[in-house]
């Protein structure tokens, strides 16, 4: 009898000292970490029309962390620098982004777009924002996959 105990308590010991990932993150996964861009996708409003690799040594990485979103973009054939930080908010479906400041390009589009506003289709290791238009169409999306 007292072997049997001993084996439970272990057992119950072993058990509660694993990481066991709780059901409720891979049901609502975050978009909190680091994010690397993998593609590009066009649209026709509804269906992917165009994939658009990223070539010749182009990155782009994104992080989100407690309400704060960073950005940078590295491109050898582009000698403008592209980068941007702000806060962001997301729910299950939507993602908006607004920046605080950037490079001069960036800032240049800031002076006509206040908030950036995406569809969000988020996994645990991948995401797409997706542009749409005024009546829902999707026009663009940038895929990105978690890289921490």
């Amino acid at each position: 009898m007292k072997n049997l105990l001993g084996l439970i308590f272990l057992m119950l010991f072993l058990v509660s000292s694993t990481n066991v990932t709780p059901l409720k993150s891979l049901k609502n996964p975050s978009l909190e970490g680091t994010w690397e861009l993998v593609n590009r996708f066009n649209y026709d409003g509804m269906n992917v029309t165009d994939t658009l690799s990223n070539i010749n040594g182009y990155r782009q990485v994104k992080i989100y962390s407690k309400g704060k979103v960073m950005w940078t973009r590295y491109s050898p054939d582009d000698p403008s620098e592209w980068f941007g930080y702000g806060s962001y908010s997301n729910s299950e479906n939507n993602l908006e982004e607004q920046l605080e400041f950037g490079s001069e390009m960036m800032m240049k589009i800031q002076d006509t777009v206040q908030v950036f506003k995406f569809e969000l289709q988020l996994d645990k290791d991948s995401f797409k924002q997706i542009t749409v238009d005024d009546e829902g169409n999707k026009i663009s999306s940038e895929n990105y996959k978690r890289i921490d």
